[in-house]
């Protein structure tokens, strides 16, 4: 597998995804039963884009893979909040669905380059 062109895909859907959030935070909100939570949809869009650089910038460097890792821990804590307010919601159980999948794709991604590269960089603290 090319973990390369895989980092470079996933700086693509993360550029896309995060411009999803930015421009129609309000149409996910609604979809979520999180109205009024805009802004942190605008934040993890704003995320999602700095993501999508990076890895299209430097699609070989497992760190950058490794921070969709952690931005994908952060949706699922949102999520799951959300599905404790909103149980039945299947939107919100598609999205959990979809970013487990992401999660896993992204860790794949990240091992594979830490084999195969070897140039992870430490993920610096605070």
């Amino acid at each position: 597998m090319d973990y390369r062109k895989l980092g470079f895909r996933l700086g693509l859907f993360s550029i896309a995804l995060g411009a999803v959030e930015l421009l129609d935070a309000k149409r996910v909100t609604t979809a979520l039963d999180a109205d009024g939570h805009e802004g942190l949809v605008n934040g993890f869009g704003a995320r999602e884009l700095l993501a999508g650089a990076n890895l299209i910038a430097a699609p070989s460097v497992a760190t950058n893979v490794w921070n969709r890792v952690a931005g994908d821990a952060m949706d699922l804590t949102a999520l799951a909040l959300a599905a404790r307010s909103s149980p039945r919601n299947r939107a919100i159980w598609g999205s959990i669905a979809f970013v487990i999948g992401a999660t896993l794709l992204d860790i794949v991604a990240a091992r594979g380059l830490d084999r195969t590269i070897g140039k992870t960089l430490p993920i610096a603290a605070g």
